[in-house]
């Protein structure tokens, strides 16, 4: 009698951005076959060209009940960081109501509780993967400055440093001198500020090029990637069986996670099984501009900067300067706005005038997929087929949560897939 070879299980991940990218990697890192989906080239989407930022211990939700009294000024005024855009989209209005529902204070210190020991678990995972793999993707370790304009704002970060302290993080609240001392490219701009909230142990690197490194080394273990727009998930039994690509082939596998961002939720909808399959993600548009940074000492920033007011961060990319902020609730639209790229060159010109090239600097749009609350969505939903998981929602938070949410989202399929049955003859 042949010995019996048991076949490894197959899962397909349906996103090649930096969450898809990781969740194949925890899952080949198990042994696991993996095929990974994209209508676009692994890193391309909201992974492109995102705010750079790891942000471990600093995971503060947009959902804030401070939010209620600058709600007016942000959103009628012409500068506000924060655009709504009405349309004639249920959905739309149905996350905005849940949005505003979340801005109270149980909700974001259990949001706030949540996310940081996720982020921790990120953290770990993708320290393991650097430390394995020693990719060239721009990683710096130097630090972040979260810059509060007036002292209300401030005195609210205190609140949220204390919450965080609580909870482990290692911060602390400076004075505007001591953030200059920090980092002395902001010497001529902190005499404008309240103060900062300093984390030492934030990082900050390039997301795309962790993403390339990603499909580089899966690609040489083995996992299949597949080019291409999935249509629609064919279900059979209870069960996903198979993912319906719009050139008419079937991706056949034993589980599948749903990792694509803004899109997941439309390939949940046409299931049929009432509103339980509507994910509360919604696309929040960011831009961002990257410049080459000035080699001037003390011009370009080294450590990563976050000015709270304008919401717009600031990373250093070896010898590039990323700056990204703004939120749109804009539906999906990708196209670039003048006006958005000139209010971060402006803002950038404002806070590190010699920092960099800004006339020059590339543009860039993408749409982060947020929750109401800033929590992603992951694993199993309820009383839905087992072998599909989520992986989404991850807002502005999605390269600092990634591996975390990998690593959990493929411990649950290890452990609830089992491979194919074999025969013997």
């Amino acid at each position: 009698m042949e010995p019996v070879h048991t076949p490894r299980p197959h899962v397909c991940v349906l996103g090649a951005g930096i969450v898809g990218l990781a969740t194949a990697w925890e899952l080949a890192q198990a042994g696991v076959a993996v095929t990974v989906v994209d209508r676009a080239a692994p890193g391309q989407g909201t992974s492109g060209a995102n705010g750079a930022q790891l942000s471990y211990a600093y995971v503060q939700p947009l959902a804030d009940p401070s939010l209620w009294l600058q709600l007016p000024k942000l959103l009628l005024s012409p500068d506000s960081p924060l655009s709504l855009r009405l349309r004639f989209d249920p959905w739309q209005w149905a996350w905005g109501l849940r949005f505003l529902a979340a801005c109270r204070t149980s909700v974001s210190r259990r949001t706030t509780e949540r996310l940081l020991a996720l982020a921790a678990e990120s953290r770990t995972g993708f320290d393991d993967f650097m430390a394995r793999e020693r990719i060239d993707c721009d990683f710096s370790a130097t630090g972040k400055l979260v810059l509060y304009a007036d002292a209300e704002g401030f005195a609210g970060a205190r609140r949220q440093l204390a919450l965080q302290r609580e909870l482990g993080s290692v911060q602390q609240a400076l004075a505007p001198a001591e953030c200059a001392a920090v980092e002395p490219a902001l010497a001529h701009y902190a005499p404008r500020i309240a103060g900062g909230i300093h984390t030492p142990g934030e990082c900050a690197a390039d997301c795309h090029k962790v993403c390339q490194a990603l499909e580089r080394l899966l690609r040489a273990r083995g996992v299949a990637f597949v080019r291409g727009e999935v249509s629609r998930l064919r279900m059979h039994g209870g069960r996903v069986a198979a993912v319906q690509m719009a050139d008419g082939t079937a991706l056949q596998a034993d589980a599948f996670v749903l990792a694509l961002g803004t899109g997941s939720p439309a390939l949940l909808c046409p299931l049929g099984l009432g509103a339980a399959w509507r994910v509360p993600v919604y696309p929040l548009k960011g831009y961002s501009i990257t410049a080459v940074a000035s080699a001037q000492p003390g011009a370009a920033p080294v450590v990563s900067v976050t000015d709270a007011a304008r919401k717009v961060v600031f990373a250093r990319l070896g010898d590039r300067l990323r700056v990204a902020g703004m939120a749109e609730l804009t539906g999906e639209d990708l196209s670039i706005a003048p006006a958005r790229i000139a209010a971060l060159q402006a803002t950038a010109r404002d806070v590190f005038p010699q920092g960099g090239d800004y006339a020059r600097a590339e543009p860039w749009a993408g749409l982060r997929p947020a929750t109401p609350t800033a929590e992603p969505v992951l694993g199993r939903l309820p009383q839905g087929p087992a072998n599909l998981f989520m992986n989404t929602g991850h807002g502005a938070l999605g390269f600092t949560l990634a591996f975390g949410s990998a690593r959990r989202v493929a411990a649950a399929i290890t452990g609830s897939v089992a491979a194919p049955a074999a025969c013997s003859a």
